[in-house]
């Protein structure tokens, strides 16, 4: 499957952005999905995940409260609904799908920068 992230973008601290997962090429309703995020100089952190259902959802702790994500198996593509936004929420963010039967997540697409100034 391949992922399409967009919706990234500048924003003052407080603002809201919502970033798209667009997917194709095959049944996106068939894999869990999530969003990982590397800020600079560190790893990439699993931030949000949905599974193929559409539940159990999982939030980082550090974005509980103020991250949703969400899946339109009907249009492909996912969301990551993210409010309060803070300085630390800046980075690059990618989407991430996975078959239900692993733990992994084997697609990854292109990654959409988020910068959140103070």
């Amino acid at each position: 499957v391949q992922l399409q992230a967009s919706g990234g973008g500048l924003v003052q601290a407080g603002d809201s952005l919502r970033l798209s997962c667009a997917a194709s090429g095959r049944t996106f309703s068939r894999y869990k999905m999530g969003w990982f995020r590397q800020a600079p100089g560190k790893g990439r952190d699993l931030v949000a995940a949905i599974s193929a259902s559409g539940s159990p959802t999982y939030y980082a702790d550090s974005v509980k409260g103020r991250f949703t994500i969400a899946r339109d198996d009907a249009k492909n593509t996912g969301y990551l609904q993210m409010t309060s936004l803070k300085p630390e929420d800046t980075a690059v963010y990618y989407c991430v799908a996975g078959s239900p039967i692993t733990s992994s997540y084997q697609y990854w697409g292109q990654g959409t920068q988020v910068t959140v100034s103070s």
